[in-house]
């Protein structure tokens, strides 16, 4: 449990009060990389749930994205329960309650059978009806597709991670450029964008269920395997190419998104998240290497 201040304390109570409840208990959820406010709560009446709720604007706009979505999938087997919400005019902030999971298995550790599940649920997702009001996920994923020619412009922040030198950037650049620009995005399937072992649990009954829905997105369902590899790799799972073989589109254009991003100013708001896209590039670019049959990485670049 997480150790809170009087002013999230407040304003957990706040947020419940808009619901029309009282608080009993509450614990912080730890993990996110936003400052939205999460926590298990127990109300008055001794029922349980998960409390999400926006701090600022940015979030505001994010949950009510969020709240859409998880009306419009609310039969979908891979989504928890929306239990309650509060919406307001534009200037309030909103506030979520789903089902509470605590209860579930949120990995790490992965269990055997684990990550099978997962990807037998995201392919359930895959095949699941894309709600219309979804944008398109190439619109999500200008700046994503645009990572190695950010490098390419700007080469001095990724440089300063220490994870190739310039003449192999040089040299790999083309290929690696070539194989992003080549990844299909324009797509009609349900794409949740932002898979991660912190956005999902494995529920004792309903198997595996996917949390933070604000990324939703029709397009390629592929991108959200890709993008969960580098993070599960961190966290004892297998090698990207062991899951996906032939992916080098794929690798590109996830290793150009982390290696683009890990090297720029700390972001205020969400301090972990640099250190985490680093991790994260330490994994995908060699996941490029390997997928493109690029030129070894520099030896003690890692």
């Amino acid at each position: 449990m997480k150790v809170m201040d009087r002013s999230t304390e407040t304003q957990l109570r706040d947020a419940a009060t808009k619901l029309g409840r009282g608080l009993r208990s509450f614990t912080l959820a730890t993990g996110g990389f936003t400052p939205a406010l999460r926590s298990r709560v127990v109300f008055e009446d001794g029922s349980r749930a998960f409390l999400k709720a926006a701090t600022d604007a940015l979030t505001a706009g994010w949950l009510r994205l969020e709240i859409a979505n998880y009306r419009s999938l609310a039969d979908a087997p891979f989504i928890p329960a929306l239990l309650d919400v509060f919406e307001g005019d534009d200037e309030a902030l909103p506030v979520m309650l789903i089902e509470d999971l605590g209860e579930s298995h949120w990995p790490p550790a992965w269990r055997d059978g684990d990550i099978d599940a997962v990807l037998d649920q995201l392919e359930v997702m895959s095949r699941w009806p894309a709600p219309e009001h979804l944008p398109d996920m190439t619109d999500r994923l200008a700046e994503v597709r645009a990572g190695w020619k950010k490098v390419e412009d700007d080469p001095a922040p990724f440089l300063s991670l220490g994870l190739c030198d310039e003449a192999w950037l040089e040299r790999a650049l083309p290929d690696l450029i070539a194989a992003q620009d080549a990844m299909p995005t324009r797509g009609s399937q349900l794409v949740h964008l932002d898979v991660r072992s912190d956005n999902l649990c494995l529920h004792p009954e309903r198997g595996v269920l996917f949390v933070d829905w604000n990324w939703a997105a029709r397009g390629v369902a592929r991108y959200d395997v890709a993008f969960w590899l580098p993070s599960l790799a961190l966290e004892g799972g297998p090698s990207p190419w062991e899951v996906l073989p032939e992916s080098p589109y794929e690798a590109a254009m996830v290793s150009g998104y982390f290696c683009s991003n890990a090297g720029l100013p700390q972001i205020p708001t969400a301090p972990r998240v640099r250190s985490f896209q680093l991790a994260q590039a330490r994994v995908a670019l060699p996941w490029a290497v390997h997928a493109l049959g690029l030129e070894p990485l520099p030896d003690g670049g890692f």
